[in-house]
């Protein structure tokens, strides 16, 4: 087994085995993706009033190719489903308490089967009307701006009398850019850019030396390469994006975060009421009247 210089082991029913251990490659279960973006959007508190927005497109526009060596691919860097993305993380910002969403990267297969049941009820005579589309006050555009790669490089690695280990690794970035533009005005209100790093990490290990009076030479090399998930970056990136978007439409007045009231908001009321206000101590003037009037009661 050590002579072959496997770094891994495939189970013995290939790889549908589902005896995974340490050591052992196989098939793995699908997951539900929670990253701690994710998990920060979810437990935001709820909106006073729940906004309708729009997402029309959130494309790529890095126009990145996948690299293999030194040649570029057919195949995109990054995910091209990033407008869904953006959707499931709008959805899942409160728990689906913040944004009402309207379909709009869908629209025409939406319209089209409007026109189905139109053209349905009235063959079949039904009067009942279709209830109107729900319009959007707010639509979110952007995209992907920006994927760099190999933004810092390095490694590091020793070797004493035959055995050694080496590590490398690459740092990319992924930059993404959402803003929100009011339907009415058509003025972007809102401006947000977040930026994720992607690791790209190598180790390995290997052993050279000569055996049996220095006549045999044994070799062995283990390793192992891990590549940051750049879907789940972008991902993450998107997620954040929204999370900030909350947070200064909340500043700005375009919308209020429900915070729950605990003592640290009511402490940080208090202060700011100290600070914005100036607070003046009157002291009751007594006149000399007043004061012989007290007097006598007082006898």
């Amino acid at each position: 087994m050590l002579l072959t210089s496997c770094a891994t082991i495939v189970g013995p029913k290939g790889i549908h085995d589902t005896n995974c251990s340490k050591f052992v490659e196989c098939a793995e279960a699908p997951i539900t993706i929670e990253l701690p973006t994710h998990q920060k959007l979810l437990n935001l508190p709820a909106a006073k009033e729940k906004p309708v927005v729009a997402v029309y497109s959130f494309t790529d526009q890095t126009g990145q190719r996948k690299q293999k060596g030194n040649a570029a691919m057919f195949s995109t860097a990054v995910s091209q489903g990033t407008g869904s993305m953006l959707i499931d993380a709008l959805k899942t910002a409160g728990d689906g308490t913040w944004f009402r969403v309207v379909e709009r990267l869908g629209l025409d297969n939406l319209t089209r089967e409007r026109q189905i049941v139109k053209n349905t009820r009235a063959a079949y005579s039904d009067e009942t009307a279709l209830a109107p589309m729900l319009f959007a006050g707010i639509i979110l555009e952007g995209g992907i701006v920006g994927y760099d790669t190999n933004i810092e490089t390095g490694g590091r690695g020793a070797r004493y009398l035959g055995v050694g280990m080496q590590q490398a690794y690459r740092r990319d970035i992924v930059v993404v850019h959402l803003r929100a533009v009011s339907t009415l005005t058509g003025e972007i209100i809102l401006n947000v850019q977040t930026s994720k790093t992607i690791l790209s990490v190598a180790t390995g290990y290997d052993v050279f030396k000569f055996v049996e009076l220095d006549t045999q030479l044994v070799e062995i090399e283990d390793g192992m390469t891990e590549n940051e998930s750049v879907t789940r970056s972008v991902r993450s990136a998107i997620e954040a994006a929204v999370y900030e978007l909350i947070l200064q439409g909340d500043q700005k007045g375009f919308w209020t975060i429900a915070w729950p009231i605990t003592t640290k908001v009511i402490k940080k009321e208090i202060t700011k009421v100290f600070d914005e206000k100036d607070i003046v101590l009157v002291e009751e003037k007594i006149t000399e009247e007043k004061e012989e009037k007290e007097n006598e009661d007082n006898k």
